[in-house]
């Protein structure tokens, strides 16, 4: 039996209330089963950045999460905060060492929602802190719907690792964010964009594997989300990127 790639998560963190009277992390399930069904052994991550570097000693790919919060704009010359934007200071800290050290390490990276963004910044990119501010007549990004059905499709740029891996120009993909990337920075580049000209995917140019997402393909909304997750697991194993097909 070939070995399963080791792929860290890193969780959400929440103050006491609800689940516990003391500060807890949290997770939905399917961020871990979406990894397992793609082959990979996914273990949690807690927010410790003196961790960062025993943590990536050990781990074969990185998958860092979303969340209902921002990333502060003072780590990328963002300016005062938008009003609308919320902080999880411990868990950025810790996101972005561990983002950091991978992209050192070039140990595969897959940011989803939030941590496309995080992936943005830490790759030297800047971000719009309110889209209903920035773009005009905008689209509902913050979808009304489920998260499991989508919120609208999105154009994937051809030629760049996302194309390769889904195999197709357009994906349906749900929506939850306020915030978006608004330069990938100097060594990343646009893999993705939505009908009103926000982006909603970036990568390395730089990395044998880091991409980050706007969506959340998790939920498997389209069928080509299982491929970005087979993808990033099989680059993980040290896989070279094969044709984008799987069995439906």
């Amino acid at each position: 039996m070939r070995k399963l790639p080791l792929i860290g998560l890193t969780l959400d963190a929440e103050q006491p209330g609800g689940y516990s009277k003391l500060p807890w992390y949290a997770l939905r399930q399917n961020y871990f089963s979406s990894v397992a069904e793609a082959g990979g052994l996914p273990v949690a991550l807690p927010h410790q950045p003196e961790l960062a570097e025993p943590y990536l000693d050990r781990i074969d790919g990185l998958l860092v999460t979303g969340g209902a919060f921002d990333v502060d704009p003072s780590l990328y010359g963002g300016g005062p905060a938008h009003p609308t934007v919320a902080l999880k200071q411990g868990r950025t800290a810790f996101e972005l060492a561990m983002v950091r050290g991978a992209l050192a390490r070039d140990i595969p990276i897959l940011g989803i929602c939030g941590g496309e963004q995080l992936l943005a910044v830490a790759l030297g990119g800047t971000l719009i802190q309110h889209i209903p501010d920035s773009i005009a007549d905008a689209l509902a990004h913050e979808q009304p719907n489920p998260r499991t059905e989508p919120g609208h499709e999105v154009a994937v740029t051809a030629g760049t690792l996302l194309a390769r891996i889904v195999g197709g120009p357009r994906m349906a993909v749900n929506s939850a964010h306020h915030q978006a990337v608004e330069r990938p920075g100097p060594d990343a580049i646009v893999n993705a964009v939505a009908p009103d000209g926000v982006v909603e995917g970036i990568e390395s140019i730089r990395h044998r594997f880091a991409l980050g997402v706007q969506w959340h393909p998790e939920y498997a909304v389209d069928r080509a989300d299982r491929r970005i997750l087979d993808g990033f697991v099989a680059a993980a194993r040290g896989e070279n990127l094969v044709a984008p097909e799987r069995a439906s």
